[in-house]
Parts: structure tokens; sequence; C-alpha cells
């Protein structure tokens, strides 16, 4: 009757004061013992003090005992207890052998828990379910999905739980065939779903990625909870669908019987990271703050990793600072977001900071400190991390190798960079990169065109990135062959040049003298009227080798480029927002005084006034004039004349506009 009420110490009380005690009473106070971690070993106290009064322990005795070895997590007191199992001849009771299967499993001894698995004749679901759960708590998944492989062919239906345990691994695993299979065998022994197995059907398409059968498990669910909203939330969170999971979140929000925990948040700032800040992650974090979530170490990585993804480095570290149990996902989260900054500096102080506080550093951690390293050029620095990753057994990690070499290619160690590429037995993509960046910074075209072929040889797909450092190296040693049959080999393989594989491209053919053929190129880029930089390139080549005729043809598709890019910075108009939170388009007067010599210019009024009078005034100068701004005190008044190029310099007075930035 106390036991029922939760009061176990009366309980106690009553039965220390019992004049006669059988068997019967000391297994009813072991058993609730064994439930509590706190009080595990009292449980061990009674059986010794059973066995001293000369009553002998039964099944019930024995299931109790391992259960409180399960919780302690002590596979020696376990052991102890198998052993008094088999000598008082219990070693073939089913309820035993499946409690000895889960205290073994949970104390990470599978092998032994294998044993005793091995043991029982007659294997019911809970045997099975046993063996399931404790490959997957200790994560050997795909062990766990062997054995729901022979308890199939074995014949036994599984349960609930077994569908979820086995649908759970198929989410952490990502295999979604499995999955599948899983489902459809679900389906066809007609059994009923509750909704935690729902739950792990939506939970393993979600993981999976595939959100649209996702949402049709998740609409006939007839009362969805808290989990099955936060599933799908985090579905559309991870494959990069935040206005999806915005939505969700909002249906959530109107539904009023479930509020948001920490984990809808975490998935929902996820989701929206990548958005303007002030659109959607700050009125989330003010969400965040009011249900008194800010300081949770959960959502508040995800707070960090929005604010660094806007740029807001400042609000990140007001959130770090907030939280007073950093885990060290907190703080690999803030070396990688300056990381990503490319605020090095601070990469390398967070991760000095993560090891003082006695953090385990993995191998996320080491990585963005090391490509910190690799953007600083900071070989010492490097070489320490270096050090510390092979004390932690790290060093083999391929994460960690691609950021070695490409820390070592960056300082000019390549000699150390081949050598962590060639003890690497099967290096992926991001190595091989990493070490043609190395080999194209420093001119060597040939190296850079051998790691290629073992590129090839490794059966990997080059990507953009491979290609970017191929034929800059191409460039820098003048390889036009080789440079024309790698741009060919990547539009054959479907890989669309960007604006820097253009770029290096121009440069190889405009130094080996082939000016049409890059003037040709520049022209069917997508990019020949956004960008300076490719006819910046073929004009600098036509300058070398004094080709005037397409050097003025260049000048006047720089010069008409550069127009454009002058003039939309000029007359930018600002962006306000008012109380209701609307946009407005704002206009207003906007003063620009520029003195040059003894003369000086002062233009007043809107932006339009602004244009049509700066226009005017200068071109009774003849000048067809261009600004580039850029953000100094003097900027640079670029003058176009009679086909030639002059630069006059100008002393900027004031202006009341930072839209006059360049």
């Amino acid at each position: 009757m106390y036991l029922r009420c939760g009061s176990l110490g009366d309980s106690r009380h009553v039965f220390d004061k019992m004049p006669q005690r059988n068997t019967v009473s000391f297994n009813v106070l072991i058993s609730a013992y064994s439930r509590s971690t706190r009080l595990a070993l009292e449980s061990i106290k009674l059986f010794v003090q059973l066995g001293n009064e000369g009553l002998k322990p039964n099944g019930s005795t024995f299931t109790s005992l391992l259960q409180s070895s399960s919780l302690l997590e002590d596979s020696i007191l376990g052991s102890t207890v198998h052993t008094h199992v088999i000598r008082c001849g219990f070693s073939g009771n089913t309820s035993v052998q499946t409690s000895l299967l889960g205290m073994y499993s949970n104390c990470g001894d599978l092998e032994s828990a294998e044993e005793v698995f091995s043991s029982i004749v007659e294997k019911d679901s809970m045997a099975w379910n046993s063996i399931i759960c404790g490959y997957m708590k200790n994560d050997k998944i795909a062990g766990g999905l062997q054995f729901y492989g022979k308890m199939m062919m074995c014949g036994m239906s599984p349960t609930q739980f077994t569908y979820s345990i086995v649908l759970n691994a198929c989410g952490k695993l990502k295999d979604h065939a499995f999955g599948q299979l899983v489902h459809t065998r679900l389906i066809v022994s007609g059994a009923a779903t509750d909704l935690p197995l729902r739950n792990s059907l939506l939970d393993m398409y979600c993981r999976c990625g595939n959100t649209h059968t996702a949402f049709d498990v998740f609409s006939r669910i007839e009362n969805p909870d808290l989990v099955s909203w936060n599933s799908m939330i985090a579905g559309y969170s991870e494959r990069g669908r935040g206005e999806e999971a915005m939505v969700m979140f909002v249906q959530l929000q109107q539904m009023g019987f479930d509020k948001p925990d920490e984990y809808t948040f975490a998935a929902i700032i996820a989701a929206t990271g990548a958005f303007p800040a002030s659109g959607y992650g700050k009125p989330l974090h003010a969400q965040v703050s009011k249900m008194g979530y800010e300081r949770n170490v959960y959502v508040g990585s995800t707070l960090i990793s929005m604010y660094f993804n806007n740029g807001e480095s400042d609000c990140a570290q007001n959130i770090f600072s907030l939280i007073a149990k950093k885990d060290a996902i907190l703080w690999t989260e803030m070396i990688a977001g300056h990381c990503r900054m490319a605020d090095g500096e601070n990469a390398i102080r967070f991760f000095c900071g993560m090891s003082q506080q006695g953090q385990k550093i993995d191998s996320f951690a080491l990585s963005s400190a090391l490509s910190a390293c690799a953007d600083l050029v900071t070989l010492r620095q490097g070489e320490m991390i270096h050090c510390k990753a092979i004390k932690m057994g790290y060093d083999i990690e391929i994460s960690v190798c691609g950021s070695l070499i490409d820390m070592y290619a960056k300082t000019g160690k390549l000699q150390a960079a081949e050598l962590i590429i060639f003890e690497i037995g099967f290096p992926d993509l991001k190595c091989w990169n990493a070490i043609l960046g190395g080999y194209s910074h420093h001119g060597k075209a040939d190296e850079a065109l051998k790691v290629f072929e073992e590129i090839l040889k490794h059966s990997l797909e080059p990507d953009q990135v491979t290609f970017i450092f191929l034929l800059s190296a191409c460039s820098h040693c003048g390889f036009v062959d080789e440079g024309k049959f790698l741009w060919n080999y990547m539009r054959e393989r479907g890989l669309r040049p960007l604006l820097k594989h253009y770029s290096c491209m121009v440069s190889v053919l405009s130094r080996a003298g082939l000016f049409e053929e890059a003037e040709e190129m520049i022209l069917e880029s997508p990019y020949s009227g956004n960008y300076l930089d490719l006819w910046r390139t073929l004009l600098s080549s036509c300058i070398i080798s004094k080709n005037l005729e397409l050097g003025v043809r260049a000048t006047e598709r720089f010069t008409c480029t550069l127009s454009l890019h002058a003039r939309a910075n000029l007359w930018r108009q600002g962006v306000v927002w008012d109380e209701q939170g609307a946009s407005v388009v704002a206009k207003p007067s906007i003063r620009i005084e520029f003195r040059h010599d003894a003369q000086q210019v002062e233009l007043l009024g809107d932006s339009q006034t602004l244009e049509d009078e700066c226009l005017d005034r200068l071109s009774l100068r003849s000048f067809s004039p261009l600004v580039e701004f850029d953000h100094g005190w003097q900027d640079s008044m670029i003058l176009i004349w009679a086909g030639s190029i002059s630069s006059e310099r100008w002393d900027l007075v004031g202006y009341d506009k930072e839209s006059l930035r360049y």
C-alpha cells in the first residue's frame, strides 16, 4: 500500500518492523529499489540480507537485481548476479534470461548479451526486442537490423515496439529503401498502429528526406502530438525548405493545445537560419526569450548558427555568453561560425577556450580550427592543433585530414600535405581539392594535373572547385591545351562554369595571345555585362601585347559595365520600417560635395534631381563620368574622353547618404 502511494520510506519502516519476513516481502522492496538509480544499491544490500536470514531468492528477485545492475551500468555487478542466477538454477528462466539480456546490452557487453540470447530456447518477442534494442543503444545499428531480419525468418511477428525501434534505426542510417520495406510489412501484417509507431514512421521518412510521404503520414494521424509536429518541422528544416517549416510552425501555434518546446524552436530556427534575421530569426528569438528557452543549450546553438549565417557575430557572442553550462556543440558552433565569417583569429581563440574549459573536442572542432589556421596562414598554430589531433586519434578522420592538407598547402608546406594524403587509404574529393589548391597557388601545374589523374583513378567525380584550381594552375603556367581540355571535359560532365572558371579560362587564352577566343568566350558567358573582372583581364593582356584594336573594344565594354555599377550604387534608394513593420521606400534629400583643384561641385536634392543635375554639370566638360566609390575618404572618378582612360583624384568633402559607398 505504501509503495503504491509512493512512500518508500514508510514501506521500509514497515518492512524493518516485521517480526517475520519471507521472500515475497523482500522481493517487493527490492523491486521498488531497482526502479531508482539512486537507490539501486539498496536492492543489493537487501539481497545480501535475504541470504543472511536463510531465505532463497526466486526469479523475481534476480529480475529486479539485474534491473538495478542495468540502471547502474555496472557489468561487474551484473556478472556477479548472473553467477548467482546459475548457482540457484534460474538460468533457464525466460524472464531472468530477458533481464540478463537487457543488463548486458545496457552495459555495452554485446558479446555476453548475444551468448545469453543464443541460450534462450524459446525466444519470444520481448527477447528479440531486447537484443535489437541492445545493438541500437550501442550504435551497432546495422547489427540490430540483422537481428530484425533473423526475427522475420524465424516467423516471429514483430510488435509495435519492434517496428518503432527498427524504423528509428532506418532513420538514423537514412536507409529509405529498408524503411519502406518495414512500412510495407507493417501494412501487410494489419497490425494496429499507435501514436508512437506513427511518429517513428514519420521520423524515418523525414530523416531520409522524403518529406512528401512524411506529410502524408502526418496527415493521417488523427491527433498528432508535439513529437509529430517537431518531426515534420525538423524534416522540412533538414531539406532546406524553410517556408514549409514556418507554415507548420504557425499552424502549431494556432492549434493552441501544444506549446512549442525547445526542440520545436531549435528546428524552426535552423529551418529559417538562412533567411534575413530581421524577418524570421529575431522574432523567433523574441519568442524563445519569452518562453525561457534562451539559455537552453539546444536552442542556443541554433540561434548562434542563425546569427552567424546573417553575419551578426556580436549577437551570436551575446547568446553564447548567456548560457551558463556550455557543451561541446556550443563551443564548436562558435569556432565554425567565426571560421565561416573568415574571422580566423576569433575561431582560434574559441578553440583555445574550449580546450581550457576541458570540453571534449571532436573532429568537427579540429577541422574548423585547422581551416582557420589555413585562412590565417599560421603554420605554427596549425602544427600544434595537428599534434592535438594525433593525441586524440582524430588524425585518421577524413574531415580532419582534408583540413590538415589545406592548412599545410596554404602555408607552403606542400611536402607535409602530400605525406598526409598519401597516408590516407581512400582520400575523398575534399582532400584532393585541398592539395590541388596548394599546387595551384604555388604554380605547380604539372603536379596539379597528376592529382586530376588520381581523382579519376579513384572513381571520384570532380566538382566545380576541382576545375577552378586546375584552370588556375594552367593560367599561371601557360598550359593552353591542357586548359582547353579541362574546360571541355567540365562542360561534357554537365558542370556549369561559374565566374571564376571563366576568369581563369580568359586568363589562359589571353596570356597565350588568343585574344579573339578570349573575347568570344566573354561575350558568350552570362557574366559579360555584369562583372568587370573578365574585361579587366582581357584589357591587361591587350596592354601588355599592345593590341590596340581589341584593347579599345575591351575598354568600351569595361567602362560600360563600370558605368552600370557606379550609377546603381550612387542612386541606390534606402529602405526603412514603420511602426507596423511595413516596408517604405524613402526618398531623402541627398547632398554631395566634391572638390577638384580650385573647383567645387555641390549637389543637393532627391535622387532623380541629383542624377539629372550631375549629368548636366559634368557633360559641360565633355566627359562621360563614371564614379567608383570605395570605403575611404577619397574616391576616384574615372573619366573617359577621346577613347583614352585618365584617372583624376577628387577629395570628398562630405555626404549625407551611405548609398554613396561602392
